[in-house]
């Protein structure tokens, strides 16, 4: 163990003892390289009176280098087995484990409320995670989350690129976000078939003009037939593609062009738009579903 941290002989020894094994369903790979940890520790630019919320905390690697570095870790970790042995692990004080679905906290689950996001996220579900929590936490100002390359690249996409797409534009709505560097396979265990990638955020004020779940509608229809210009692409939640022409004509977009080409701001104005002259709500009747939001 280097400066307290687990390395790969711990974490087999670890995991071993408590007859865990890593399970695709929960999307567990255990970090164990102490570099690494240290890596994101820093990345994540913690400051000694933050208050950080992990999610998916396995066998402990990153909680032990969170625990060194705040005031505060609340660990949320939904295999019972694991939440039981993490205090075993990791002996600080200050350490709060929550046996729960990240999925389903909420923010006053948390005392002392958090303030960093940092975590090993699995890759099944770490795009609806990212953006639950930051619903349901107004006071996470900022975070540091490891990922899927694939997702990192989508999650800080811009418009215009390829990978651009719902995850994209819903993490703008609440953060600016950047990539922070690729993680290779190599330092998990098991070892993924894929590279990683980190993405940092800063939380910002949300664009200002229409509700959140307005605007989210509007990026769920635009984007579940991205091929489709917005005038297609919005008819089934505007009531026809000549009502979402005049919303769009309203909102200052050409009804030509795609969602893949629109900033959150232009889809507020489409919201705003579309409330003004009373169209839009829902998504299509045909039951579309948007596009890369679980991934």
């Amino acid at each position: 163990m280097a400066d307290g941290l687990l390395g790969p002989a711990e974490i087999r020894e670890l995991a071993a003892r408590l007859g865990v094994a890593p399970t695709k369903k929960l999307g567990q790979n255990f970090l164990h390289d102490p570099n690494t940890i240290r890596r994101i520790v820093a990345a994540a630019a913690l400051r000694p009176d933050d208050v950080a919320l992990e999610v998916g905390p396995g066998l402990g690697s990153l909680t032990l280098g969170l625990a060194a570095a705040v005031r505060h870790v609340h660990a949320v970790e939904i295999d019972p087995v694991l939440a039981a042995a993490l205090p075993a692990t990791v002996t600080a004080a200050h350490l709060t484990v929550h046996a729960a679905d990240a999925l389903r906290v909420t923010g006053d689950r948390f005392d002392p409320a958090p303030t960093a996001l940092v975590a090993n996220l699995p890759y099944n579900v770490a795009v609806p995670v990212v953006l639950h929590l930051l619903a349901e936490l107004p006071t996470l100002r900022s975070g540091l989350v490891m990922v899927q390359k694939e997702v990192a690249d989508r999650l800080v996409a811009g418009p215009g690129s390829k990978v651009y797409g719902v995850p994209s534009v819903k993490l703008a709505w609440y953060a600016q976000a950047k990539s922070a560097g690729k993680v290779p396979p190599a330092v998990f265990w098991p070892v993924p078939n894929v590279d990683s990638g980190l993405v940092a955020f800063t939380r910002r004020e949300p664009p200002t003009g229409a509700e959140r779940a307005d605007v989210f509608r509007v990026i769920d229809a635009a984007f579940a037939q991205r091929r489709k210009t917005l005038r297609a692409a919005l008819a089934g939640w505007a009531g026809g593609p000549g009502k979402a022409e005049d919303v769009l004509v309203a909102a200052g977009i050409s009804p030509q062009v795609r969602g893949e080409m629109l900033t959150v701001e232009e889809f507020v104005a489409i919201a705003a738009a579309a409330k003004t002259s009373g169209y839009g709500g829902k998504l299509s009747p045909s039951g579309a579903q948007p596009e890369e939001v679980d991934s």
